[in-house]
Formats: C-alpha cells, sequence, structure tokens
C-alpha cells in the first residue's frame, strides 16, 4: 500500500491565511479597540464626557456621515474606491427637495432621494457599464453639478421656511431634531440604515454577488454575475444614503447650497476604511464601518477639547487614512493580492 503523501501549505497559503485574519481583526476587533482607547482619552479630557446629552449630541452629529458611509461602503466593497460626487449630490437633493416644499413635504423628501438615486444611477451606468475610472468620472461629475448649483441658483440660498403658505417648511427644518422614543430621527435612520446594509451584504444573492465583484471582477463576470449591473446598484445605493444625508444636513441648516456636503467624501471613505472596508473590494463589513464612523465623530469631540485647531484636526484625520490604508494594503500584498 502507498502512503498518502502529506500536504504543506506553500507559503502563499500561510501568507493568505495570516493576512486573512488579520484582515478580519481590523474589521471589526481593531477598530472598537481604537473607539474604547478615544472613550478613555476623552474622560480623561473632560469629566463630562460621558454624560448622556453631550454622548446623545455626539452620536446624533455623526449620523449623517455614518449614513454616507454605509452607501460608500457599498462602492468600496464593489472594487470601486468611492463617489466623489458624493457632495453635489447632497447639495443637489437638499435643494431638490427645499424647492419642492410648497407641493407638501412627502413629496419634496420623495424628489430629494429620487435625485441622489437618478445621480448614482448615472455615475454607476458610466462606471460600471463603460468601465471609466471612477475616481475620475465622479469627480468630473461633481464638478458638473457644483458649477450647474452655482449658475442655476446665482450664488443664491434658498430657505426652507421662505413659503409661509403651507406648514411643509416648518415640518422639513425639524426632521434634523425630530425623535422618536427620546432617540434623535437621525440615529433611527443610521442604525437601520446600517442593519439593512449588513443584510444586504451578508445574506443575498446581491451581496454575493458584489462581494465576488470586488473580489476579483474578472472571476465574477466569467462565472456569470451580472457585474456591470451590480456595480451600477452599489453606486445607486450610495445616491440614495448620499440624498438622504443632504436632507437632513438641509434641514439641520434650514438652507440649501452648494457648500452643504463639502468633505463628506473623504470622511466618509475614511470611516469605511478605518473600519476594515478594503480599497481592494470584497472584504470588510458593516459592523466595521460603523465603528469607523464613532472613530471620526470621537475625534471631532476631543481634539477641540484638547485645544487642536480645525486645520490640525484635518492633518490628523488625514494621517489617520494615510496610516490604515497603508496596512491594509501591507496586508492585502502579504496574501498574494497583486492588485493591492
Amino acid at each position: 500500500m502507498t502512503a498518502t503523501p502529506s500536504i504543506t501549505p506553500t507559503p502563499i497559503d500561510r501568507r493568505s491565511r495570516q493576512a486573512s485574519r488579520l484582515g478580519q481583526w481590523l474589521s471589526v476587533g481593531g477598530v472598537y479597540v481604537f473607539v474604547a482607547a478615544l472613550l478613555m482619552v476623552g474622560r480623561c479630557v473632560s469629566s463630562q464626557f460621558f454624560a448622556p446629552d453631550k454622548f446623545m449630541s455626539m452620536v446624533q452629529d455623526v449620523s449623517i456621515l455614518g449614513v454616507i458611509a454605509v452607501g460608500v461602503a457599498f462602492i468600496t466593497y464593489s472594487g470601486h474606491y468611492v463617489d466623489l460626487a458624493i457632495p453635489a449630490i447632497m447639495s443637489c437633493s437638499g435643494i431638490v427637495a427645499i424647492s419642492l416644499l410648497p407641493h407638501g413635504l412627502p413629496a419634496a423628501l420623495a424628489a430629494g432621494l429620487a435625485t441622489g438615486v437618478l445621480v448614482g444611477a448615472i455615475n454607476g451606468a458610466v462606471v460600471g457599464y463603460l468601465r471609466l475610472n471612477p475616481i475620475i468620472w465622479t469627480l468630473a461629475v461633481l464638478s458638473v453639478l457644483d458649477g450647474g448649483i452655482r449658475w442655476w441658483f446665482g450664488g443664491r440660498q434658498i430657505y426652507a421656511d421662505a413659503d409661509k403658505t403651507t406648514s411643509a417648511g416648518a415640518d422639513f427644518v425639524k426632521l434634523y431634531g425630530h425623535q422618536l422614543g427620546g432617540v434623535p430621527l437621525i440615529v433611527v435612520i443610521l442604525l437601520v440604515a446600517a442593519a439593512a446594509g449588513m443584510f444586504v451584504m451578508r445574506w443575498t444573492g446581491f451581496g454575493r454577488r458584489l462581494k465576488l465583484t470586488g473580489a476579483n471582477y474578472d472571476t465574477a463576470r466569467l462565472t456569470g454575475v451580472n457585474v456591470r449591473r451590480t456595480v451600477m446598484m452599489a453606486f445607486m445605493i450610495s445616491g440614495f444614503t448620499s440624498a438622504m444625508g443632504g436632507i437632513l444636513l438641509t434641514s439641520l441648516n434650514k438652507v440649501g447650497n452648494a457648500e452643504v456636503g463639502l468633505t463628506y467624501d473623504f470622511q466618509a471613505i475614511t470611516a469605511v476604511v478605518l473600519g476594515g472596508v478594503t480599497l481592494a473590494g470584497g472584504r470588510g463589513g458593516m459592523l466595521g464601518v460603523l465603528g469607523g464612523v464613532l472613530v471620526i465623530g470621537l475625534l471631532g469631540k476631543i481634539m477641540p477639547l484638547m485645544g487642536v485647531s480645525q486645520d490640525m484636526q484635518k492633518v490628523v484625520q488625514g494621517l489617520i487614512f494615510i496610516a490604515v490604508v497603508g496596512l491594509n494594503m501591507y496586508s492585502l500584498r502579504r496574501s498574494g493580492r497583486d492588485d493591492a
């Protein structure tokens, strides 16, 4: 009888398992260790840091970013980095919603959300079907939409409560501060969006197709996945969440203008990558994204208490992004991912 030869794992196999464990730790455990450390720092900086009203205020402040990050996670998960048109989608959706308030609040909200989905569909069609670079294309869309808004309104701002003949404007400006059972509406929206995103990614056919598309685009295409439609749907989801964030932020500001969504694209991708969703695609989860959002929110509260200027806060956020992306790319290269 011939003995069955033993199979020794290749170096790539061992590296793949090590990188996989590192990636899983980064996606959930690592970011929440960071959250715990920041909570301790916050408590040391201010004795009132854990006061219920102050902590809930911090969560409410970062919830808009969280809603947007949930949508961005789908794009990054698909291997297409980020949608740089997010600031313009936010401002457009808010302006459209305010403009249609004379027709009633439901119609205004529906039109604002539809605006985000439409722009997301255009971006997804171009990136998914025509294979244009997502960074270059969405940056161009950002420029077109931003310039179009400024030209159409001539730099004017649109006030939500300008129409005194209906109650829609007054109801619109109350959206951001509205509470459900003592919990801010925006926090409820974030939790629902994150739970829905987690369900879609983990337990639906679309989520499996999205994962395969992000992990290996050509393999997904050859196995019968409609990769073009999958990418388009990811951008549409991001457009929807960006529109939702833009409407809520416009409600908070009580005015629509072209400056509403500035910096949210970079903050969202920072939170997503910090939460363990790899830029190479196909890895990560929504629980980690929520952790990344909490890190951004805690940093935004703690650094001012420590006397850090707003400009230096941007430097710190940029350095964190660079460090996390560098570690992310290193772990992927250790696993043999040449596209990392």
